[in-house]
C-alpha cells in the first residue's frame, strides 16, 4: 500500500467571475482589461492579508491562508474594493466575483494545493451571489464572534463531486444583503475592543469660522491626553478628522474605525468665556455612556481637557490603577498660563499639522510658535512645536544648515523638559538629535522613552519605526507600523513608504515590491529601483532608476551613502548594491 500523501489544515479562498462567458462574448477586450486589473487587486489584497495565491485558472483565483480570520478579512476587503470599482461601470459591464471560503485539509505538491478542502471552497463559490461570500460550517465555527459580520445559514447543500452535503453560510452586510458595500479597512471588521475610542472633531459653535483652529486644538489635546494611557486603543487625529463637519452615525463610524466608543463635542468661545460640551457614545448600542457641559473661563481650558480625559478613563477603564495614573497624566500637562500665547501655539500647530501645507503656511507655523514663546517664555508647548518644525525641515531636506537645525532642536527640547518634565514630544525630539549626531545608543533610549510615554500615538509610532529601520530594528519596525496603521486606518502614504523601507531592510524584497507597487510615488523611486534589482528584476530596476534620475540628475551613490545614518553597515551595503545593479551612477 502506498504511503498516504502529507496533508495540512488551511483556510482556502476560491474566487471566480460571475457570468464571465457572457461578458467576453459581448466585449472580449474590455472584459480582459478589467479582469486583469481586478485580478491584480485580488492578488495584492490576498498577500497583504497573509495569504498566498496558489494558481490562476482563467478568471478564477485559488489562495491559501494559515489563519481563517485572515482569509475572511481578505475576502471582505476584496469584495468591498471591487464593489467600489464596479460602481463606476455600466451594470452590464461589471466584473463581479463570487467567493467561497473553506477550512479543511489540503495536499501541497509542486507549488499548488489539492484535495476535498479545495473542492469544497470551489463549490461554495458557486453558491455565492455575485459580489458575495459563501463559507463552510468549519469556517463559521472557527470565526466565532471574532469578526463583526453577520451570517445567514443556507442549509445543507448537495454539491457536485462532494459525497456529503455541505452546510453553507452566506456573509451578510448591514443592509441584510450578501453583497459588499464598499472597500473596508481591516479595522472595520474587527470586533471593537472594550477600551477603544475615537475622538471626533469638536464642532465650532463660536459663529466665527476663523475659530476652527481652537476647536480643532481642543480635539487634538484630548486625543494626546488619551494616547498616553497604555490601557486604551485611541484612533489618531488623521483618521477622525475625515468626519469633520459631517453628520455621522455612531454605529457606522464605530465599525469603520473599529472602536467601542466615540467622543463628540462642541466648543463655543466668546471673549474670556468658553462653553464645552462632550458626550461619550457606546457605538455597539448607539447610546450615551457619559455627557457633561463645562462653562468656564478661557484660562481653565486645560482643566476642562483634563476633566474630559479623566471622565473617559473612568468610564472606559474603571478603577484599574486610575487615580495614580490620572494624577501623573494631569501633572504632566502644563500648558501656557498666557491664553494669547496658547492661541498662537494652536494656530502654529494647525499649520504644522497640514502635510500639504504651502511654503507660506509652513513658514507661518514657525512664526506662530516663535510669537507664542515671545509672549510666554515659560510655556513648554510652543518650544516643542518649534522643535517639530525644525525636525521637519531637517528630514525633508529643507534646512540650509542641518547641523544648526539639530542644535536648535536640542536646545528647544531640553528647555521644554526643564519647564514641564518628560514628554513623548521632548524625548522624540532628543531622539532625532542623537540620531542625526550618530549617537545611536542614546537615540534608541529617547525613542523608547517617547513610546512608553505615549504608547497609542499613531504618528509617533510610525515615526519611531522609520528610525528603527536605520538602527538595526527593522523587524520590530514592521510590527510597530502595523499597530500605527490600526490606530490610524486612514494613514498617509508615508506610512506605506516606511513599511516598504522596513521590509527592504529585512531583505523581504517581494513583499517590499507589493507595498511599493500598490502605493507608487515619486519619493519611492530610488527604493523601488534597488528592490527590483535585489529581487532579480533588472529590467524593471533600470526603468525605475531612469525615472529617478530624470527627477534627480545629480544623484551619486557615494554622496548619498555618506549621508545615510545606518548603525549596521551591512544594511547600507545591501541598499548600495541594489542601486548599483539598477545602474545608478557611483
Amino acid at each position: 500500500m502506498e504511503d498516504r500523501l502529507p496533508r495540512r489544515l488551511a483556510a482556502i479562498l476560491y474566487a471566480d467571475v460571475a457570468g464571465y462567458s457572457r461578458l467576453t462574448g459581448e466585449d472580449e477586450d474590455a472584459t480582459h482589461r478589467t479582469l486583469s486589473e481586478f485580478l491584480d487587486l485580488v492578488s495584492i489584497t490576498i498577500e497583504s492579508h497573509g495569504g498566498q495565491v496558489m494558481h490562476y485558472a482563467g478568471d478564477a483565483v485559488l489562495a491559501r491562508f494559515d489563519a481563517v480570520v485572515d482569509a475572511m478579512l481578505s475576502a471582505v476587503a476584496i469584495q468591498g474594493e471591487l464593489n467600489t470599482r464596479n460602481a463606476d461601470l455600466p451594470i452590464e459591464r461589471r466584473v463581479e466575483f463570487r467567493i467561497g471560503v473553506n477550512l479543511g485539509d489540503v495536499i501541497e505538491d509542486r507549488g499548488d494545493i489539492y484535495g476535498d478542502g479545495v473542492n469544497v471552497a470551489a463549490r461554495l463559490e458557486s453558491l455565492s451571489n455575485p459580489g458575495g461570500i459563501c463559507i463552510s460550517e468549519s469556517v463559521r465555527a472557527a470565526i466565532g464572534n471574532n469578526l463583526a459580520l453577520d451570517f445567514e445559514f443556507m442549509g445543507e447543500k448537495k454539491v457536485k463531486n462532494i459525497a456529503e452535503p455541505v452546510r453553507a453560510y452566506r456573509v451578510m452586510n448591514d443592509s441584510g444583503t450578501a453583497t459588499a458595500r464598499h472597500a473596508p479597512s481591516q479595522a472595520e471588521f474587527l470586533s471593537p475592543v472594550e477600551q477603544s475610542i475615537a475622538v471626533l472633531p469638536f464642532d465650532n459653535l463660536s459663529g466665527d469660522p476663523e475659530q476652527e483652529y481652537f476647536s480643532d486644538g481642543l480635539t487634538e489635546d484630548i486625543i494626546t491626553g488619551l494616547s498616553k494611557t497604555p490601557d486604551l486603543f485611541v484612533i489618531s487625529r488623521n483618521s477622525t478628522f475625515v468626519y469633520k463637519g459631517k453628520s455621522v452615525d455612531s454605529r457606522q463610524v464605530g465599525k469603520e474605525l473599529g472602536v467601542h466608543y466615540l467622543l463628540e463635542g462642541s466648543v463655543r468661545k466668546a471673549g474670556t468665556r468658553i462653553r464645552v460640551t462632550a458626550q461619550l457614545i457606546d457605538t455597539t448600542k448607539g447610546s450615551q455612556a457619559w455627557a457633561e457641559r463645562y462653562d468656564r473661563e478661557l484660562a481653565d481650558i486645560f482643566s476642562v481637557q483634563d476633566e474630559i480625559v479623566e471622565n473617559i478613563l473612568t468610564t472606559l477603564c474603571g478603577s484599574i490603577g486610575k487615580l495614580a495614573e490620572l494624577a501623573r497624566l494631569r501633572a504632566m500637562h502644563k500648558g501656557s498660563a498666557n491664553m494669547e500665547a496658547y492661541d498662537y501655539f494652536l494656530r502654529g500647530r494647525e499649520y504644522h499639522l497640514r502635510f500639504d501645507a504651502t511654503d507660506v503656511e509652513f513658514a507661518k507655523a514657525k512664526e506662530m510658535f516663535e510669537k507664542a514663546i515671545e509672549l510666554d517664555p515659560e510655556g513648554p508647548d510652543a518650544y516643542l512645536g518649534l522643535a517639530s518644525f525644525h525636525i521637519r525641515m531637517i528630514r525633508q531636506g529643507l534646512s540650509d544648515s542641518p547641523a544648526n537645525s539639530v542644535n536648535q532642536v536640542s536646545e528647544l527640547a531640553r528647555k521644554a523638559l526643564v519647564l514641564a518634565g518628560p514628554s513623548a514630544a521632548s524625548h522624540r525630539a532628543l531622539g532625532v538629535v542623537c540620531f542625526q549626531r550618530r549617537q545611536f545608543g542614546q537615540a534608541k533610549t529617547h525613542f523608547e522613552r517617547a513610546r512608553a510615554l505615549s504608547s497609542n500615538d499613531a504618528y509617533l509610532l510610525a515615526d519611531v519605526a522609520s528610525f528603527w529601520c536605520y538602527l538595526g530594528r527593522a523587524e520590530e519596525a514592521i510590527e510597530i507600523l502595523k499597530k500605527a496603521m490600526l490606530l490610524n486606518p486612514n494613514y498617509p502614504d508615508w506610512y506605506s513608504r516606511t513599511l516598504a523601507f522596513a521590509l527592504f531592510t529585512t531583505r523581504q524584497y517581494d513583499e517590499t515590491l507589493q507595498v511599493l507597487e500598490k502605493t507608487p510615488s515619486p519619493q519611492s523611486r530610488r527604493l523601488l529601483s534597488a528592490t527590483y534589482a535585489q529581487a532579480g528584476r533588472l529590467e524593471q530596476a533600470r526603468a525605475a532608476a531612469k525615472e529617478y534620475l530624470a527627477a534627480n540628475p545629480n544623484f551619486s551613490i557615494k554622496r548619498w551613502a555618506e549621508l545615510e545614518p545606518y548603525e549596521n553597515p551591512a544594511d547600507l551595503e545591501d541598499y548600495v548594491q541594489g542601486l548599483r545593479k539598477a545602474g545608478l551612477p557611483e
